[in-house]
């Protein structure tokens, strides 16, 4: 399989000397000839050295650096590995599905996500939120303007800030970095907990080069671990009875339901709150998703005072509102209950097996408080 690093635009036959600088020049580099062909000689000297457990054919243009810039090069027999090869399918296969509607079909993840557009389609389908960013865009500049609007709101979304180390940048994506594409994805399959199952325990070989301020390259081999266990991505969990309820037996899931609000509901009284059992009837739990009743709920079935500086009373924001779930599930943890197995951003996200399943697993501790 051919290596993911992207290919500049080719020129007509005999003009070997131009399409090589405009190769550099759409890297945006002024560097003369002999700069140029001095750090490639050197680069893949440094990639194909005898310390080097492999040797990687890469394209010249990617060892043109800036002084400490580093770039990450995939190693293309990582891309002929079962486990990717499965993981990037699976991908494609729920992206297509997500944009049926719209007649976008996927073919290969760098060179229809590079340029914004598509990646902007599934946030949309995703989220429910249209971005303000024009439709079509031809040049790089305007490419990278869109990648640039549609990541920050992927950030925004996915609370980057909150633990997590980005993986993904527009200088990446717009690049074709296949390690990037491949985060980015698997975030966004996880947070809206994409209706597929996902490989476990994907990863790739990294080559890192970087060129330090002696003008010299170094490098390492990584591996990159795109994706763990189901139960850490969220993909998948054991059947409980929940799972029956919704499957068998919606009449008894309502009674479940109306339980859970008249135990929530007695000791949320006691701050003058309370749950509104319509809410809970469609379904909605727009009551329990930004964390804050389920901050005080622990408060109160536990007779402590919660901080009101530990957490968000209005939270603004989806990274704010996880912080919340998270400091809730943080005091159960505290006070000697099991760490839900929800995630967070499965109760921000509105997911209602994962609340009922936080809630119920309250009521069956603390059921005999009066």
């Amino acid at each position: 399989m051919s290596t993911s690093r992207p290919k500049s635009p080719k020129t007509p036959s005999g003009r070997d000397e131009e399409s090589f600088w405009a190769k550099i020049g759409t890297l945006g580099r002024n560097k003369r000839i002999k700069e140029v062909q001095g750090l490639q000689a050197e680069g893949k000297y440094a990639i194909d050295s005898p310390g080097s457990p492999t040797a990687p054919e890469i394209p010249p243009e990617d060892y043109t650096l800036h002084d400490n810039e580093e770039r990450s090069i995939i190693q293309p027999k990582s891309l002929e590995d079962r486990k990717v090869v499965e993981l990037i399918q699976v991908l494609i296969d729920w992206m297509n599905d997500e944009l049926a509607h719209q007649r976008i079909i996927v073919k290969d993840i760098n060179e229809d996500l590079y340029d914004g557009q598509v990646l902007q389609k599934l946030l949309e389908k995703l989220s429910g939120v249209k971005l303000d960013v024009p439709e079509v865009t031809q040049s790089e500049e305007g490419q990278r303007q869109k990648l640039t609007v549609v990541l920050r709101a992927v950030n925004r979304i996915l609370g980057q800030n909150h633990r997590t180390i980005q993986k993904w940048s527009v200088d990446s994506i717009h690049s074709k970095n296949t390690v990037s594409i491949l985060y980015l994805l698997v975030a966004l399959a996880r947070f809206y907990r994409a209706p597929i199952r996902l490989p476990e325990n994907v990863s790739v070989s990294v080559v890192i080069v970087k060129k330090n301020a002696t003008n010299q390259l170094i490098h390492r081999v990584d591996q990159e671990n795109i994706t763990s266990t189901y139960d850490d991505l969220g993909m998948r969990c054991e059947r409980d009875a929940f799972d029956s309820l919704f499957d068998h037996a919606p009449k008894e899931l309502q009674l479940v339901k109306k339980s859970l609000v008249l135990f929530v509901n007695k000791h949320l009284n006691k701050l003058n709150l309370e749950v509104s059992s319509q809410q809970m009837d469609n379904e909605d739990f727009k009551q329990f998703h930004d964390g804050v009743y389920l901050c005080l709920l622990m408060g109160l079935l536990e007779g402590f005072f919660v901080p009101l500086f530990d957490f968000y009373l209005t939270p603004q924001d989806t990274d704010q509102k996880v912080h919340n779930v998270s400091f809730a599930f943080d005091l159960m943890h505290d006070v000697g209950l099991p760490r839900p197995k929800a995630r967070p951003e499965d109760i921000v996200n509105m997911d209602l097996k994962s609340t009922l399943r936080v809630l119920y697993n309250l009521f069956m501790n603390y059921k005999h408080l009066n």
